[in-house]
This record gives C-alpha cells, sequence and structure tokens, in this order.
C-alpha cells in the first residue's frame, strides 16, 4: 500500500489491519460469526454481521495489542447493544491482560454519531460501559483515540474521545457533544444551521479542536502519518495527567462564557488556547 495512502478512505477493518504489524491482524467477533443487532431488523433496517464493529487483535512493534474501529459507513458509526459490548469487551480484556503481566496496547477508531436511536437505552449502557472500561484500561498503557473522517465522533462516544490518553485527528474530522442536527432542531436553524459546512467545521472540526488544546495532534489524512503519531504516543507512554483529569483548569473558562454570545472558533478558541497548559 503506498505510505500516501488516505485513511478516511479506508474502511474500518482496513484501518485497523494496517495499524498493526503487517501479518498479525486477527479478528474478533468478525462478520462470519454473525453477531449482529437484534432490534434493526423488526423496524426493517438491513443489520451488518458485524454491526459495524470491528475488533482487531495482534502487535504493534512486536507487542501485544487491540485495535477497536467503527464503520462509519453503516448506520452512521452508530452505538448499538452488540457494537458497544464488542468495544467495551475488547477494552474490559485488555485491561486484565495488562493485569496480568501481559502488557497490552490499545487504539480506538472512532468513527461515529453516538447512540443508536433504534436502540437508545441499550445503546446508552453500552457506550457507559465503554467510558469505564477505558478510564480502567488506560491507568495501564496509553489509549490512543483517531477521529478522522467527516462522520466525526459525537453524543456520549465523544466522552470517549475525550477520555483517551491522546486523541489524534485530521482536519476533515469533526468532534463535539452534540451533533449539528440535534442542535440545529433544539435551538433553531438561525442559531445553527447544520447544512453550513463551513460554519460547522468551524465550531467542531479537527483544525479547531487542535488549536483549543481538546486534541494532541493534527494530521493531514494519511495512512502514514496516523501511524506514525500512533506510535509516537505509545512510544511517549502514560501522561502525567489527562485531559479529563483537569477539571481546575477546564471548569473556570466555562463558567466564563457568555451564553448569550454567538459561538464560533474566534470564541473558543479565546477561552481555550494551545498556549495553556492542558
Amino acid at each position: 500500500m503506498p505510505t500516501d495512502q488516505s485513511f478516511i478512505e479506508l474502511n474500518a477493518r482496513q484501518r485497523a489491519r494496517n495499524l498493526l504489524d503487517a501479518g498479525s491482524f486477527r479478528e474478533l467477533l468478525g462478520p462470519f460469526e454473525r453477531i449482529m443487532s437484534p432490534w434493526l431488523e423488526p423496524q426493517g433496517i438491513v443489520p451488518q454481521a458485524d454491526d459495524g464493529m470491528v475488533v482487531a487483535k495482534g502487535t504493534i512493534n512486536g507487542q501485544p495489542a487491540v485495535v477497536v474501529a467503527i464503520e462509519g459507513a453503516f448506520q452512521g458509526g452508530s452505538m448499538g447493544e452488540v457494537s458497544g459490548a464488542k468495544m467495551a469487551a475488547a477494552l474490559e480484556l485488555a485491561a486484565e491482560d495488562n493485569r496480568n503481566g501481559i502488557a497490552t496496547q490499545a487504539v480506538l477508531l472512532l468513527e461515529t454519531g453516538g447512540v443508536r436511536l433504534q436502540e437508545a437505552n441499550l445503546g446508552l449502557a453500552a457506550i457507559a460501559d465503554i467510558h469505564a472500561a477505558i478510564v480502567d484500561l488506560r491507568r495501564y498503557t496509553p489509549v490512543i483515540g483517531v477521529v478522522a473522517g467527516t462522520v466525526g465522533c459525537f453524543g456520549g462516544m465523544s466522552i470517549a474521545a475525550a477520555l483517551c490518553s491522546y486523541l489524534i485527528v485530521t482536519r476533515e474530522a469533526r468532534l463535539g457533544l452534540n451533533g449539528p442536527q440535534v442542535i440545529e432542531q433544539e435551538a433553531g436553524i438561525e442559531e445553527y444551521d447544520s447544512r453550513d459546512r463551513p460554519f460547522i467545521w468551524s465550531i467542531t472540526g479537527g483544525e479547531v479542536r487542535y488549536h483549543s488544546g481538546f486534541v494532541d495532534v493534527l494530521v493531514k489524512d494519511s495512512l502514514a502519518e496516523v501511524k506514525n503519531q500512533m506510535l509516537a504516543f505509545i512510544a511517549k507512554g502514560l501522561p502525567a495527567e489527562h485531559r479529563s483529569d483537569k477539571f481546575d483548569y477546564y471548569l473556570p473558562k466555562l463558567s466564563s462564557f457568555d451564553t448569550t454570545e454567538q459561538a464560533s472558533r474566534e470564541v473558543t478558541e479565546r477561552l481555550f488556547n494551545r498556549e495553556e497548559p492542558v
């Protein structure tokens, strides 16, 4: 595969395979296991054999690793009972390996709109399990998140991204708690036009999230760059303090935000910027 291969153009399985050492990819509960959501077909939605969640074991630089990749092309990467359970279980098993002396690295490829509305309560419960599993695992090894494509990472899974030890994004990526359509529905199109792509990316795009300090590195859409940054963060080891523990930094800034002011890139970067320790 060319070294300048687009990372975004790869599907979830290809992304996972290419981040692992050549020949080490081994999929757990893959499509031939037929582990799919039981809730979609009764609602007239064609299910997918792996429920849009790829869990791969292998090695990175010769060390045991698990790569979990969400397929954004299936149901917008939404999280349901089965897909959420696959991710949570993979992280829980990695933590157990680490406790047993088997140092296992973890990489999450996040391409998701959040919880699947057709499985709302079950999906929310699974996302809560994922949050708990990340916090457990990151005590032993860096949990590295990657948000690359235009599906972005929203809803409860944006909290999962924030809990990662390190977060890699591309300029094309988006990251936010509520998706644009949700905000538009609640606040009105005059406040937030979900069809205004330049505006949306100026608020939640990878570039502004990097400059605001909410992610650790901004890379171009390149498999080689994503992989190199992943390797650099693995080599760096655990951060001195996780971003989600820095509430003494974030809370005063959030409290100072004028809620009557229109959100914009300038407002965000005025409150949060990389010059401050994050």
